[in-house]
C-alpha cells in the first residue's frame, strides 16, 4: 500500500493578500470576480500561488495543488468567470455559513481555459502537481440553468464544458481530484444517478492521469455509491470525519476502487490531528474492509477544502498529513 499525502485544495488566503486585494478592488471572499483582473491583482495572486505551493512543499506533501486562491465562489468558480454566465446574488452553499454568488448560465458553455491557465502557472513551481476541479454534478447543482433545454441537457453541457477545460490542462498534472459534495448533500434521484456516473466518465476521460472523485459532508446513499463505482475513475474519496461509520459500512458491504482517498483530517476544525492518529485511522479502516479489498494507493487528505481554517492551522494540517504518509502503516 502506497500512502500519498494531498488535499482537495481551495486554500485560505494569507492575511496580507486579503488586505492588499481589499485595497485594490474591495475584494473579499464571496465578491464577484470576472476573470479579467488588472495587472496588480494578478501579481498578488501570483505571489499567493507561490506562497501556497511553497507551504505544501515545505510540509512534504506528495501531491501539490495550485491552491485556488482566486476561487472566491469556491466550486462554482469555473462558471463564475465564464462570459456566458451571469454572477447572481448572494447564496449559501451546503449550509456552511459561507456566502457566495449564484452562477446563472445564460448562454453556451464554450471553452474558457481559466483553470488551465492557473495550472500552467503552477507547473514552474512544483513537479508534483495535482489538479482540482468541481465534479459535473456538484457544478450543475450549484448553478442556475437559464439556457439549456432541461436539467439532463444541463448536466451533459456541464460535463462537456469541464471535459474541454480539463483536456487543456498541462501535461505536468499528476492527478486530478473532482470534488463532488453534492452527491452526498443533494443525492441524485433514480435515473439521474446513472446519468451522473456517465457525466463523470466524460470528464475523467478528458485526462490521462489518475482521477479521484472526492465526496464529503457525510456518506453516499447506497445506490449513488453503486453508480459511482461504475464510473471510469481510479478512486473514490470518503469523508471519515463527518461520517466514519457510514463510509466504513459502504466500503465493507460494497467494496470500492483499488485506490481510495480517505478524508481523515477535519478541514473545518482548528484542532490539529497527530500524524499517529491519522495512521491509526487508516489502520482502522483497513480492519473494516473485506479481505479481498487490497488498496494499492491511499490518498491521505482532509475531508473538505481547507479554506475555512486560519492560515497557521491550515499549514499545520498539511504537515500532519505529510508526516502521516511518511510514517506509513503496519504491514
Amino acid at each position: 500500500m502506497q500512502l500519498l499525502a494531498t488535499t482537495p485544495g481551495l486554500y485560505p488566503l494569507p492575511d496580507d493578500a486579503k488586505e492588499t486585494l481589499s485595497d485594490l478592488k474591495g475584494h473579499q471572499r464571496g465578491d464577484m470576480i470576472d476573470g479579467d483582473e488588472g495587472a496588480e491583482i494578478v501579481a498578488v495572486y501570483d505571489d499567493v500561488r507561490t506562497e501556497l505551493i511553497d507551504a505544501q512543499a515545505g510540509a512534504g506533501l506528495d501531491r501539490v495543488v495550485e491552491g485556488q486562491a482566486r476561487w472566491d465562489d469556491m466550486l462554482a468558480h469555473p462558471l463564475v468567470v465564464h462570459d456566458n454566465v451571469e454572477t447572481g446574488g448572494i447564496v449559501r452553499y451546503y449550509d456552511n455559513n459561507n456566502f457566495y454568488r449564484d452562477p446563472i448560465v445564460r448562454g453556451e458553455l464554450s471553452f474558457d481555459g481559466d483553470m488551465a491557465a492557473e495550472l500552467e502557472a503552477a507547473t514552474t513551481l512544483t513537479d508534483d502537481l495535482q489538479a482540482v476541479a468541481p465534479g459535473p454534478y456538484s457544478l450543475a447543482d450549484l448553478a442556475t440553468n437559464e439556457h439549456y433545454e432541461d436539467e439532463a441537457a444541463f448536466l451533459d453541457a456541464i460535463a462537456d464544458f469541464l471535459a474541454a477545460e480539463i483536456e487543456a490542462f498541462p501535461a505536468a498534472v499528476e492527478t486530478l481530484f473532482l470534488l463532488e459534495p453534492s452527491l452526498v448533500t443533494n443525492p441524485p434521484t433514480d435515473g439521474v444517478d446513472e446519468r451522473v456516473s456517465r457525466a463523470i466518465d466524460v470528464v475523467a476521460e478528458a485526462i490521462d492521469v489518475p482521477v479521484v472523485v472526492q465526496t464529503y459532508w457525510g456518506s453516499l446513499e447506497e445506490k449513488v455509491h453503486a453508480h459511482l463505482l461504475d464510473a471510469d475513475v481510479d478512486a473514490i474519496g470518503y469523508d471519515f470525519v463527518s461520517d466514519h461509520d457510514g463510509n466504513a459500512s459502504l466500503i465493507a458491504e460494497y467494496g470500492t476502487k483499488d485506490d481510495v482517498a480517505l478524508g481523515l483530517v477535519d478541514g473545518q476544525n482548528t484542532l490539529i490531528e497527530d500524524p499517529e492518529t491519522i495512521v491509526e485511522r487508516v489502520e482502522w479502516i483497513e480492519t473494516q474492509t473485506p479481505p479481498s479489498q487490497d488498496f494499492e494507493t491511499v490518498y491521505l487528505t482532509s475531508n473538505t477544502e481547507l479554506f475555512y481554517l486560519p492560515v497557521n492551522r491550515f499549514e499545520d494540517k498539511l504537515a500532519a498529513l505529510a508526516d502521516a504518509a511518511e510514517l506509513g502503516v503496519d504491514a
